[in-house]
């Protein structure tokens, strides 16, 4: 009976075992979900900040061209408003970016941390090191 008792128990044990184990893949899994969104965040916000840069340097020519050949004062005047909303957007933009930075740096270390590799941690890195070449901060 005592044999049974350690064979039962050694089941459960070893059973535990590859739940935990199922269980860490799984979140492990998550995790690399996770950072693949956050990665696909800070790209897209990094796409949407030089599209507004685009943008400003296009209105703002616009603006001088318009001003050089004299144009009406109330059309002037929309075009500056055009320009200043322009311009508006990219501390905005700035703003989302450093936060979803800051958010994808601290999922991609947690993941470092648990000795992860693969292509997306090259990825979320190399993401990273572009947004910081951008926006140099004195804590990084």
């Amino acid at each position: 009976m005592d044999q049974e008792v350690v064979f039962h128990l050694f089941g459960l044990a070893a059973m535990g075992k590859r739940l935990v184990s199922l269980y860490e893949s799984r979140f492990n899994m998550a995790t690399l979900r996770n950072l693949k969104i956050k990665t696909a965040t800070c790209k897209r916000i990094l796409k949407e900040l030089h599209s507004y840069e685009k943008e400003v340097e296009k209105e703002a020519a616009k603006t001088a061209d318009m001003k050089e050949k004299g144009a009406d004062p109330y059309d002037l005047k929309q075009q500056e408003n055009v320009l200043a909303e322009s311009r508006m957007m990219v501390p905005d933009c700035c703003k989302r970016l450093e936060a979803a930075r800051a958010d994808l740096k601290g999922t991609l270390a947690g993941l470092k941390e648990s000795n992860q590799q693969g292509i997306e941690i090259e990825e979320a890195d190399g993401i990273i090191t572009e947004v910081e070449a951008l926006f140099p901060t004195e804590e990084d």
